[in-house]
């Protein structure tokens, strides 16, 4: 069986939907380490052909292209990640799809169709695989491949007969990250991704663990996070997923595999790649061995001197913190597990061993939030005079504790959620702040920031080539004026 995952064009205008994380448009490419983990599991476990087409990536006149292809392409089944901001737009690939394959499958996976299940099943044809992928759409394939139905399958939905959709029985998790196969990096065929934060390549992505037990109101880490958080909340309300864990051997022998292939640097997509010294110790020596230059998501509350230290002498080349706000108030609120002391701890550690720290703030999570008290963030995350921050407005996204909450207040523009970029945009008018006063500061303090000598003559500093200075600027171009 022939299975194509498709990456299709933007058919809403607008800067393309970033599928890794989920909840921006496209600053820089980044690789689907979830897609391409989905796609060597169906290939590996069945034997079936799998291809890989990027129409965003590839392609100029992308639709066109991407017409021209699905006309003539020949594939059994096709699949599609989506997250919140790129649904509408899929919908309209799919349109394409069906005007040559009228009864082709459809498979669509990520946190898009997990949550918009209905609006996803636009014909019998269409198949939403829930939360995680990799056993559901193995099994789901092999079903159609023999002629059967989606009956049955956990995880799984689709329309019946009458056109009504059958949500069938949700998949356990699975925590044995070691039984995944290694993301097929091979179909992406000599493409070559590049993190501005690493400015060192060739590049990739990996995880080594599978979600976050902080309870965070507004958090949404990973589009494979948000998946399957979506589906554990339907039976499990209140509760979070399992944290799953690879072990340390597995991790290296994919590092090793990496090493191998030329690969240089590696961005890790853990939703929180440090739990305590001794894993830390661990993963910082696989890195160390193999000369890798990399980086990482962290929470302030797990840097300890040791561990920044590690971090250091091992090559980590940037560490993201979610600091959000630096009210301790709003961090009481969010149940962000942190106060302004533990930021500032954090930050004073990374930079005694010269770990470059990116901060990650977070306007509006909070009823509580005011021009004054973002003023009083935006002030002190430049006062700490860190390699980058990046400002971000919250999305009260469907399935998060801050959805129910402003949902109940009226605090949503127009009542309903609608997919936002949150590096741009707001639909929140919050008690003592509007949508379009976040909007107004965050632009305003991104080009003060952004564009302020001190922030220019550190990143010129750090690039070791003219193309890498042109990617740059290209994906500060994007952020700051999309």
């Amino acid at each position: 069986m022939k299975v194509t995952f498709l990456i299709p064009p933007c058919y809403d205008h607008k800067q393309p939907a970033e599928r890794s994380a989920g909840c921006t448009r496209i600053v820089y490419p980044m690789i689907n380490i979830y897609e391409l983990t989905a796609a060597a599991a169906v290939r590996d476990a069945a034997g079936h052909e799998v291809a890989y087409k990027d129409f965003i990536f590839d392609c100029k006149d992308s639709k066109k292209v991407f017409e021209e292809f699905i006309s003539h392409d020949c594939s059994d089944a096709y699949a599609i990640w989506t997250v919140n901001l790129s649904l509408e737009s899929d919908l309209q690939a799919m349109e394409v799809i069906r005007r040559y394959h009228a009864e082709t499958p459809i498979i669509l996976l990520g946190p898009g169709a997990t949550h918009f299940v209905s609006k996803a099943l636009c014909d019998r044809h269409v198949y939403v695989v829930r939360g995680e992928p990799e056993l559901t759409l193995t099994e789901l394939l092999e079903a159609l491949e023999h002629g059967r139905g989606a009956e049955g399958i956990k995880g799984v939905s689709y329309l019946d007969e009458d056109g009504k959709v059958v949500n069938n029985a949700p998949r356990p998790l699975n925590t044995d990250l070691d039984s995944l196969p290694f993301p097929a990096r091979d179909l992406l065929e000599g493409r070559r991704y590049h993190n501005p934060k690493l400015k060192t390549g060739p590049y990739t992505t990996m995880f080594t663990s599978r979600n976050c037990p902080f309870r965070c109101i507004y958090c949404v880490p990973s589009s494979l996070t948000f998946a399957r958080e979506i589906e554990f909340h339907r039976t499990h309300p209140g509760r979070k997923p399992t944290i799953g864990f690879r072990s340390a051997e597995s991790v290296e022998k994919e590092v090793a595999q990496l090493a191998a292939q030329g690969y240089k640097a590696i961005g890790f997509m853990d939703d929180n790649f440090i739990w305590n010294e001794e894993r830390t110790a661990a993963l910082c020596a696989i890195m160390k061995k193999y000369g890798m230059v990399w980086g990482c998501q962290a929470r302030v509350d797990a840097i300890t001197e040791p561990i920044a230290r590690m971090l250091g002498e091992c090559g980590c080349r940037y560490v993201d913190l979610g600091i959000e706000s630096f009210d301790a108030k709003i961090l009481e609120y969010i149940r962000k597990g942190i106060t302004p002391e533990d930021i500032y701890r954090s930050v004073e550690l990374l930079k005694k061993y010269n770990v470059p720290v990116k901060l990650n703030v977070l306007i509006g999570s909070s009823p509580l939030e005011t021009r004054q008290t973002i003023k009083h963030t935006l002030r002190e995350a430049k006062r700490l005079d860190v390699d980058q921050v990046m400002f971000n407005i919250v999305s009260p996204f469907p399935g998060t504790e801050y959805y129910e909450v402003c949902k109940k207040n009226g605090w949503i523009k127009g009542g309903e959620y609608k997919p936002t970029d949150v590096q741009h945009e707001s639909i929140l008018d919050l008690p003592n702040i509007s949508a379009r006063e976040m909007e107004k500061m965050l632009f305003r303090n991104n080009i003060s920031y952004f564009l302020s000598p001190r922030f220019m003559i550190r990143q010129l500093r750090r690039f070791s080539s003219w193309s890498e200075f042109v990617s740059a600027a290209k994906a500060l171009k994007i952020k700051l004026f999309h």
